[in-house]
This record gives structure tokens, sequence and C-alpha cells, in this order.
């Protein structure tokens, strides 16, 4: 499908909606963008708060701060399960907004939060919420979308993407140096405002009230079913799950390999920002790429090279000084950040594309499933954090050879 042919069909979809109100491709691809920034900002402005959270709520185990990152991510997994569903029974834009009031509420409770212990759930909470916006919405590009075109719009959306991480960190320094570590929460609130009333304004429903799925336990066991008996979902599941494992391993990891090995504590996030910025050569290429190599053929060769990249990096640190290297390291954290850009789209449009008629309840098992999992598998390696990227490498290593074996089973054509 065409995407003006997506755009006219999403406009008339919900009673009461004005052609006016429906966004052009650019700002659709924009909006959409934003959604995803959700997470992206809820995650990296907390990582120059880090050592202070760990001073302030965590003295006797400083690496337990590292867990105000990975609780939020399960909170994400664990409402993503119900995202979809919701929004095949209510309707995507209904779901959104209701995942939105929750972030913020949930925000609030974290920046009254007295102890390390009632913020570490109450991030969970705003993961929940946050997961919406963030699950909802690719069921909502594939309601319009499908196949590489789906892919394609995947990838513009994650250039812009791109923009927050790399300020989000330098979002947080700033609003630490104006306020405490707290004020933080403030910040989300506001974004969160934000998005919400252009997402309001702007965004049609895109499912009709004749294609919604009727919310029982025995229609969402049955959509469960159905999705999990595609191998090439099975597949995506495990891939993404692995990348995001990597991903969240290295960010938990990051701010304490900058400060402890490197002594660039107080340029972290400028560096962060650069890192975040080159990165979007992933997205690009994938953009400019897989329309012409397809996904199965983009996914394998990126798994390959990021293996290839870790095992020659870890093999140089056994060999160099310790705290030398930062060239190194800044490099091949743009090719593991690229490697998000690379992947993670692919991944999610070979897995929605033979479940298109459950989008939702696709989208939600599928991110889930990785989220939740991925969890599992950075946690550990966050937690050997011992002052040097060895654990780092090691894990990713691991997880990337995984991750390529699983690439190369994917079926040739798509």
């Amino acid at each position: 499908m065409r995407a003006s042919g997506g755009r006219k069909r999403a406009a008339g979809l919900a009673q009461g909606e004005m052609m006016t109100k429906t966004p052009s491709r650019n700002e659709f691809i924009a909006l959409l963008a934003l959604l995803f920034a959700t997470i992206a900002i809820s995650i990296d402005a907390m990582l120059p708060a880090l050592p202070q959270i760990a001073l302030d709520l965590s003295p006797e185990d400083p690496n337990k701060a590292q867990l105000v990152i990975t609780s939020f991510v399960l909170g994400m997994g664990l409402g993503t399960l119900f995202a979809g569903p919701l929004s095949d029974a209510f309707g995507r834009k209904t779901t959104i907004l209701a995942g939105f009031v929750l972030y913020i509420l949930a925000a609030l409770a974290c920046w009254a939060a007295p102890s390390l212990e009632t913020l570490l759930i109450a991030r969970v909470v705003q993961g929940i919420g946050a997961a919406a916006p963030r699950t909802v919405s690719i069921a909502m590009v594939r309601d319009m979308f499908k196949g590489r075109e789906m892919a394609q719009i995947m990838s513009f959306a994650m250039m812009i993407f791109t923009l927050v991480p790399a300020v989000a960190p330098l979002m947080g320094q700033g609003v630490i140096a104006l306020a405490r570590w707290q004020a933080i929460f403030v910040a989300y609130v506001a974004f969160a405002l934000l998005v919400m009333g252009w997402f309001t304004l702007r965004q049609p429903e895109t499912l009709p009230q004749e294609a919604r799925r009727p919310l029982s336990w025995h229609a969402l066991v049955a959509a469960s079913a159905e999705v999990l008996s595609h191998r090439v979902v099975q597949i995506s599941i495990a891939a993404q799950a692995l990348t995001m494992g990597m991903l969240f391993a290295t960010l938990s990891s990051m701010e304490g390999i900058f400060s402890d090995l490197f002594g660039r504590g107080d340029s972290f996030p400028l560096w962060f920002g650069v890192i975040a910025m080159a990165s979007m050569i992933g997205s690009i290429l994938n953009a400019r790429l897989v329309m012409r190599l397809g996904m199965r053929r983009m996914v394998t060769v990126t798994y390959g090279a990021l293996l290839a990249l870790t095992l020659a990096y870890l093999g140089l640190v056994a060999v160099m000084p310790e705290g030398s290297g930062f060239a190194l390291h800044i490099l091949w954290s743009v090719v593991l950040f690229a490697v998000m850009g690379l992947t993670l789209g692919n991944l999610n449009a070979l897995a929605m594309e033979p479940v298109g008629h459950v989008a939702g309840m696709a989208a939600s098992v599928t991110s889930a499933i990785a989220t939740v999992v991925s969890v599992v598998l950075a946690v550990p390696v966050g937690l050997m954090f011992d002052g040097t990227q060895v654990p780092l490498l090691l894990g990713v290593s691991v997880y990337g050879a995984m991750a390529l074996g699983l690439a190369m089973r994917l079926k040739a054509n798509p």
C-alpha cells in the first residue's frame, strides 16, 4: 500500500475526525519518532544522574543505581504485553493517550520517591505507561504500511529518533546543574504533555471500529498462539532480545566506563551525544539499502560486522595499557548504537509481515517477550562492571554471536 493511500484510509477510520487533521508523511514520521523517543529520553536522560542516585540512595552498593535503567525497561516489557491487545479493542489513539497519563503519574511518583526501592517500583510503573506509545505506534504503522515500505518508514523515524538520545544526557546534566536529579522527572512530565498535545490534535485513529477485536482471555490466548506459531516471529523475538540486551548492558555500564576507566565523567553527556549522532548512519544506511538488499541480508551483515569489531577490540584490550584506547571505544560504541537502526526496524517488519490482521497483539507479544528477556540478559552484564570495558565486551561478543546465528536462519526472500 502506498503511503498516500494509507493516510487517506487512516483519516477516515475515526468518526468525527476531519481530513485536515491528517498529518503529511513527513509529519507522521516525525510524530512517530517522538513516540519512540519517550523510551530514549526516559533512559538516556537518567545516565548522568546515576552517580548522584548511587550516592543518595545506594551508597553501600553503587552498582545498584544501574537498576534505575533496567527497572524502567522491565516495566516497559510488561506493559507492552497489554498495550497491543488494548489498542486492538479500544483503538490505537485511546491506548496511547492512556499510556501517557500513567507515565506522567509515575514520573511524579519517581520525583517524590524517598528510597531506591520506591524509585525502582515507580520506574517499573513508568515503563508500563511508556509501553503504550512505543508498542502501539508500531501497530499503527502496520495499519498503514507493510513489508519493506514499513521497514523504510521505521528507518526514517529512527533517524529523527536518534536526535533524542543524542541530547537526552545533556538535558539530564543541565537539569542536575540547575536542581537535583529528581527534577529530571519533571522534565519527563513536560515532554509527555508536549507529545500528547501534538498526537491528540494531528493524528487520526488508524483502526476502524469494525476491525477491532473484543478484549477477552480466550481471544488473547488464541491470537498469542497464532503469533508465536510463525518461525520468523520466533527468530525475530530472540534476535531483538539479544540486540536490546547488548544495548541496555552498554547503557548500564557506559557512564562508569567513561568515569572510572577513561576519567571523562564530566564530558560523558557530550561524548554520548557524539556517539548517538554518529550512529544515525545505521538508520540512514538501512533506509537507503533495505529496499534493494532485503531485511534478512541487512540484519545478517550487521551482526557479523559487530561481532568482528567486538572480538578485535577485546583482543586489543588485552595488550593495551589500561585506560588507553578511548578513540577505539568511541568507534565501537558508534557501531553498537548503529546496529539498532540496522536491525530492530527490519526485525519488527519481518515479525509483523505474516500477522498484520492481529497487528496490535503481534506488536505486544514480540516486544514484550523481547524486552523482558533483554533485561534478563543486560542486568548480569551491568552488575559485573569492574571499572573496565571487559565484562561488557564479553557480553556483547556472546550475544552478538547468538544473534548472528539466528539471523542466518531467517528466510532469504524478505
